[in-house]
This record gives C-alpha cells, structure tokens and sequence, in this order.
C-alpha cells in the first residue's frame, strides 16, 4: 500500500494497480473476465485470422481478435461518501484516501472498457455530480476533482447517505451500475435501526433499474475488531465532536456484539434487495474492488 501511494498522481496509480491487476488477471483462474476488455474478443471457430492479437497469443495461450468499434457497453456512477467519519484514521492512509484510490483505479479500467462513467459525493448533501461520459477529457476531469478530496479540511461533515442516494435516483436516467463507497456510519452510529432509510433509498435505485455494488470501507483493525491497548483512550467522534474517555476493554464487548448485530442485518437486507455487499478494508489493496466490479460486470452483460 505505501509503495501504491507514493507514486502522488492519482492517474498514474490508477494505472499501476489496474496493468497489475490485469498481469494477474492472466495467471489466474479469473483470467476470463479480461476478455470483456473493449479492445479484444474471444476469437471464434472459422473467422478470419487476420485481426487475431498473436502478442496477446504468446502471453496468454488464447486467440483474441483485436475489436475496433467504438461503444459504449456500460454505464457507470461512483458514488463516495467524504463525510468526516471517511477521515479516519486520521494519521494514516484513512478510509477516504481508500475510496479514492479505488475509484480512481476503476475510473482507469472503465475508460479502457470504453464504458460510460460518473461521479459524484456527498457528505450531509450532494456536494458534487457529473453525467456518465467515455472521453480522455473527462477521465482527467475527474481524476482532478478525486484529487482535490484528498486535501479537504474533514472537520464535522457529517453524513445524510439516504438523502443523497434518493437525489442520485432521480437525476440518473438510463440504466447504469451504482458503486458507492461508504463506512455507511450515520450519525446515530452503529445500530441495524439506521439501515431502514439508507435501504429505503437503495431501493428507489433497484426500483428505477440500476444496480447497486456497495463497497463497505472500513479500517477493520480497529471498527471491526477493536483492536486497541487497555491504556485510557480519549475518543473522539469526527463528525459530531462528542467525546468518551474510557478503557477500550470496558466497552469491547458490547462494541463488538453491536457491529456483529449491525453486520449481520447489513448482509440479510443486501441479499433481500439484490444489492451486491463488498467488505473493503483499507488495508487490503485494491484488486478485490477490480475483481468485484468485473465479476458484475460479466453478469450484466452475459
């Protein structure tokens, strides 16, 4: 991870991690799905040879045909949460820094799918939205404003992710795949309660036919599993400045029956709406985020 963020351009990262993720892609069993890449097919029985990639042959064993056309297969709208809970931690790479990156690596891979993409974020409001477009110039465009989240002041954003999912509903207006990235932390915190409104409007989503990756962003060291010494800890909410000094073993148990209660409703209610749920812990790279958006990208193209 510390080796991908020193590269500082977040277009040049983005194309790091997606070239290396597709030199992988070709050693493993998920190599299929490379296909589906805009500038190549699966060479049938019986076609003219003369468009086969034989350099493409020598790497991989499998006769492609180099694709010319120029379609659009997809639509895409990333969705990013930059309230103030996606700060944290705040002396290392954090959960929005995450986001970030991923979305900008896939922002790499859509162009080079030439599917459609978008963006935009919130916090308490929408903050920013583009339309889905396949150009360079947009690529950089948002590349731009991705980068700009990076140096924002995090300070007491909280978070409205009902409110912004029912306003992204409403002004898409062609089919398209929704990939959020959220710790999906209310202000209310760590309750199944709070999953009701943010269902509500990911079904105002389903309901107008898009479908719907959520990426779970979180730090699962900490928000996970807890994991902090038994010395007195001043804790401190990022988005509504409350405070709690207190012995982290104190509160573990209690913490950690809340979020297995709170995951566990996040799961079933995913599987009832059809909503594709993706851990993403921050200290994990990003090849598990490519690979989920390929697998349902394969599924809603076949």
């Amino acid at each position: 991870m510390d080796d991908i963020q020193s590269f500082g351009n977040l277009e040049l990262l983005a194309r790091q991690v997606v070239e290396g993720f597709i030199t992988g892609l070709h050693k493993s069993p998920f190599h299929g799905f490379s296909v589906e890449f805009a500038e190549h097919r699966l060479y049938n029985t019986g076609e003219s040879i003369r468009n086969i990639d034989w350099k493409l042959y020598g790497r991989t064993d499998k006769l492609f045909v180099k694709r010319f056309e120029e379609e659009t297969n997809l639509r895409c709208q990333l969705v990013l949460d930059v309230s103030s809970s996606m700060y944290y931690p705040e002396k290392k790479f954090n959960k929005l820094g995450f986001a970030v990156q991923s979305a900008a690596a896939l922002i790499y891979l859509f162009k080079k799918q030439r599917d459609a993409f978008g963006l935009s974020y919130f916090s308490d409001h929408i903050e920013f939205t583009s339309p889905a477009k396949s150009t360079k110039v947009h690529q950089k465009y948002l590349f731009s404003e991705l980068e700009k989240l990076l140096i924002r002041d995090s300070k007491n954003q909280v978070t409205d992710l009902p409110s912004a999912l029912h306003q992204i509903a409403e002004q898409l207006h062609k089919r398209s795949l929704i990939i959020l990235f959220s710790d999906l932390f209310e202000e209310i915190g760590i309750s199944a309660n709070q999953l009701n409104p943010i269902f509500s409007a990911l079904q105002h989503l389903k309901h107008n036919k898009h479908e719907v990756i959520i990426f779970n962003v979180l730090d699962h060291h900490k928000e996970i599993n807890f994991e902090f010494e038994n010395s007195p800890y001043h804790f401190i909410d990022i988005e509504t400045g409350q405070e709690l000094k207190t012995h982290p073993n104190r509160v573990k148990e209690y913490y950690l029956q809340n979020v297995k209660n709170y995951q566990k409703e996040l799961q079933l209610k995913c599987v009832q709406y059809k909503i594709d749920l993706v851990e993403a812990d921050i200290h994990q790279g990003y090849q598990h985020v490519l690979q989920a958006y390929l697998i349902k990208r394969n599924k809603m193209m076949s």
